[in-house]
């Protein structure tokens, strides 16, 4: 079983750490790391790290693109990667020592053309696939109707799609009726309702009515220090928060979405694979920057796999 993700916005992501950021003074950082980035990469390298089957599909220009490349290739990542003309971004985070607090400097990347795009899908129409992962912003310029191109395609060939993206292509994909698991925080749920949803039982109405209209056939839900819930036609699950020291929040929603997609698509219950998802996000979260969960993480928090299942990578 071979999950494909998609990520059309890319990143280099660099982390650092100072003591102090202090304006108008220059700011020397230590123990900077570089890794891949993006939704779509995210989920994949954490999948691999599973020893789960996985194709990266991204599209990636430049001298920074040809990074992204080596980054994947470094971590053994199988990748694809379409070149466009404007050079993948680099987003910086940067922990200041002094307060504990993260900065993150997230940039919009470049715009790419309708012949890029075209290229991108076309790519992944050729790869065998049991699951299709969109993930991420979309590039400047990008209309969210092509989320609904890229759910149709994939419907076309009996290829479940999950998503998790934000902005205009989030309620556009929701509106094409083409995503099998939809992967939402609060505050993206929030603005599909248009209104606060402090209140759990406002959120599950929410994901029901979105499934009961046949726009979606499950949704995710990550509340953060509150755990997560998953709901679908056939039931509602929640899971609280492991009790862990929380470091960073970055790629700790990719993890949850890998944990919940390989689990799922492993043929566990919903319950079981919401539970590997918020144990994937936890790990994340105790980890340092950039760094996403491990499996060996994983499986201290939710418990050992069944034998032959999973796999831990250095």
């Amino acid at each position: 079983m071979t999950t494909v993700t998609l990520t059309l916005n890319p990143a280099i992501d660099l982390w650092s750490e100072t003591e102090q950021i202090r304006p108008n003074h220059k700011v020397r950082t230590i123990n900077d790391r570089y890794d891949p980035g993006g939704g779509g990469i995210n989920v994949a390298r954490v999948l691999h790290n599973f020893g789960a089957p996985v194709v990266a599909v991204a599209l990636a220009g430049g001298v920074t693109g040809n990074l992204l490349g080596e980054l994947l290739d470094q971590e053994g990542v199988p990748h694809r990667l379409v070149e466009t003309a404007g050079r993948t971004r680099i987003n910086h985070v940067v922990f200041e020592r002094r307060t504990g607090h993260e900065f993150r400097f997230v940039l919009a990347g470049p715009p790419v053309s309708p012949a890029e795009i075209d290229e991108v899908l076309a790519l992944i129409d050729t790869i065998p696939a049991t699951r299709l992962v969109v993930s991420g912003s979309l590039p400047p310029g990008l209309p969210g109707s092509v989320m609904g191109d890229i759910g149709r395609r994939a419907q076309a060939r009996g290829i479940p799609v999950a998503v998790d993206t934000s902005g205009e292509a989030l309620p556009a994909a929701v509106a094409s009726g083409t995503v099998d698991l939809l992967k939402v925080s609060l505050s993206e749920l929030e603005s599909l309702a248009g209104r606060d949803l402090a209140d759990p039982a406002d959120q599950e109405r929410i994901a029901r009515a979105l499934i009961a209209e046949g726009k979606v056939r499950r949704v995710a839900v990550s509340l953060g220090g509150d755990g997560a819930v998953l709901i679908g036609a056939d039931g509602l699950w929640r899971r609280a928060a492991p009790p862990v020291q929380a470091v960073s929040t970055v790629g700790a929603g990719d993890s949850f979405l890998a944990a919940l997609v390989w689990s799922l698509d492993r043929g566990d219950a919903p319950g079981e694979a919401l539970a590997w998802g918020v144990a994937a996000g936890a790990a994340a979260v105790s980890k340092p920057g950039t760094r996403l969960c491990q499996f060996a993480d994983v499986e201290r928090i939710h418990g050992p796999a069944p034998a032959g299942i999973g796999r831990s990578r250095a």
